[in-house]
């Protein structure tokens, strides 16, 4: 059986026995009250700065190779080296990025590792191996499976993914500087301190880690830290 129809028949399996935990434009500002409501300091963001934006991408082949790009480096960088790909290829695919040479994606600002990763996320999704709207029925867990699979994708894209494309509520991105180094701030923790300190303050945001981690990057982005 064939990658592809082994996870079409997961999607199958899990469509009628799970709900998907998801929000959307309609529900997130509710979402930000109830989430508030158990937290006095995300209440206190909510009070200086408002909802955070309804950040969200499209479920894409190019929005995948975006994440990619941002994995350890700043957004800048990882929007610039977008920018000049589309400057390249016009429309981001799959069948674009397998025809440009070694030179043209040094050109792109992509590095060695970066490059091969996007070839090798094209190659499963024109053979059919990988559908990026399929991963749209099925649980949290399955489709962070399915990602992590994929060479070059780990947990911090996976969340990114599920947080940004599939708008799934309940996932906290432990991975993330700005996310973890927000909540170490809003809630006095040293910048020292050891995620398993955190993990319960993350475990108490259940059902709504991704509100959240939303909220915790509108903090972050709102009330940057003032350097020396």
């Amino acid at each position: 059986m064939s990658l592809s129809k082994s996870w079409a028949s997961i999607w199958t399996s899990y469509e009628t026995n799970s709900m998907l935990h998801v929000f959307s434009a309609d529900t997130f500002p509710a979402l930000c009250e109830e989430v508030a409501q158990g937290d006095a300091e995300l209440a206190a963001v909510i009070r200086a700065h408002g909802y955070p934006p309804m950040w969200n991408r499209p479920n894409s082949f190019e929005t995948l190779v975006h994440i990619i790009l941002e994995q350890q480096v700043s957004l800048a960088s990882a929007l610039a080296a977008l920018n000049k790909f589309r400057e390249f290829v016009g429309e981001v695919t799959p069948e674009a990025a397998l025809v440009l040479s070694d030179e043209e994606w040094k050109a792109c600002y992509f590095s060695r590792q970066k490059m091969a990763y996007v070839k090798y996320l094209a190659t499963e999704i024109m053979s059919g191996e990988l559908d990026l709207q399929s991963l749209e029925g099925l649980p949290d867990e399955a489709v962070r499976s399915r990602l992590t699979a994929l060479k070059g994708i780990g947990n911090w894209t996976a969340d990114v993914y599920l947080i940004f494309v599939l708008q799934r509520a309940d996932v906290f991105p432990m991975g993330d500087l700005a996310a973890v180094n927000a909540l170490k701030r809003l809630k006095g923790y040293p910048r020292e301190a050891h995620r398993d300190e955190l993990m319960p303050v993350v475990e108490r945001w259940k059902p709504y880690r991704t509100i959240a981690a939303m909220l915790l990057w509108h903090f972050y982005l709102s009330s940057p830290v003032r350097k020396a």
